[in-house]
């Protein structure tokens, strides 16, 4: 096959130096002609091109059996009403998909270790094997992974939602476009596509703080901040540091000033409620405090007094 080439590259090397000892050149010609008349002759020629062949023929026939096995994907679900057991349209959409997508994996895969095997000529046995150890260590140490797939399997297994149904998960509410063994992709009704692993989420704490338009807002973020980086150190509920996004809304008397935190699945609440508290008990340490509604009122009957209509003129009168 190719190897041939290679080993021949490998002579040359050995005659360069064979000649630096002092043979006759006449053998080092001979060497460089022998590689020359396999580099130009047929037979290199003919092992690539047939190797190419072959790859592109495995190729083809992978995205064959990819197509055919996907039409009878699609045929299988077509009448519902003949199989003896009913399922939900949804649902119907969500194994098909899983199912042409297991398929496309498994033919690809089967289809590279014959390129492995035919055409380079691999020890298959001990490459199967170096992927067992592999796959093995990576179990370990990818936990989430292995626990995203089993996770996604019970969600697929046990009907918890399917394709079109509008969820509401992991913060992120909206319609479900596709479910796999891993993930699972929605769609909100802004547009938006996110793709959520099928593992348990950490729960997402969101806080905002009134804080009086009489207080800096960098000096503001600055203390909360400072707040937030000894957090997850104090309770275990809170995952990550908190995250100041910025200001959120400009309201009559105050503005507002939203933070974001990870926790454990289930205690975003409890990780709110901790914040809230730790943050009020800061800023009023540092002076700031919590803004009180402010009102106006005119009076239409209301006569103004002299001081009002002519206030230059009772400043002059003082000084």
């Amino acid at each position: 096959m190719l190897f041939p080439f290679l080993s021949t590259m490998i002579i040359v090397k050995s005659t360069y130096r064979i000649a630096a000892g002092g043979y006759s050149l006449q053998f080092l010609q001979d060497q460089f002609m022998n590689v020359w008349n396999y580099v130009t002759g047929p037979e290199l020629w003919l092992t690539i091109g047939t190797a190419c062949v072959q790859v592109i023929a495995i190729i083809l026939l992978a995205v064959l059996i990819i197509r055919f096995g996907n039409k009878m994907v699609e045929r299988l679900f077509e009448n519902r009403t003949r199989r003896p057991f009913r399922i939900t349209e949804r649902r119907e959409v969500t194994l098909k998909k899983l199912i042409q997508n297991v398929l496309k994996y498994t033919v690809y895969f089967i289809a590279i270790i014959t390129i492995l095997d035919d055409v380079f000529n691999q020890d298959i046995k001990a490459l199967l094997a170096g992927a067992g150890v592999a796959g093995l260590a990576i179990g370990f140490g990818a936990q989430n992974l292995v626990r995203d797939v089993i996770s996604g399997f019970f969600i697929i297994f046990e009907d918890q939602f399917s394709v079109g149904d509008y969820i509401l998960v992991a913060g992120v509410e909206g319609t479900v476009e596709e479910i796999g063994l891993r993930t699972s992709k929605i769609q909100s009704w802004t547009g938006e596509q996110h793709v959520l692993p099928n593992s348990v989420h950490n729960g997402l704490a969101i806080v905002d703080v009134n804080v009086p338009y009489e207080s800096d807002v960098a000096a503001a973020e600055k203390i909360i901040e400072e707040v937030g980086q000894r957090l997850p150190d104090q309770y275990e509920e809170i995952v990550r540091v908190p995250e100041v996004i910025g200001v959120q809304t400009l309201a009559t008397s105050h503005y507002v000033i939203r933070i974001i935190a990870e926790t454990l699945p289930v205690y975003q609440w409890a990780g709110a409620r901790i914040m809230r508290k730790e943050i009020k008990e800061v800023l009023y340490k540092e002076g700031i405090d919590i803004p009180a509604p402010r009102l106006v009122m005119y009076s239409r009957n209301h006569e103004p007094t002299s001081l009002e209509v002519e206030p230059d003129r009772y400043m002059q009168e003082e000084e």
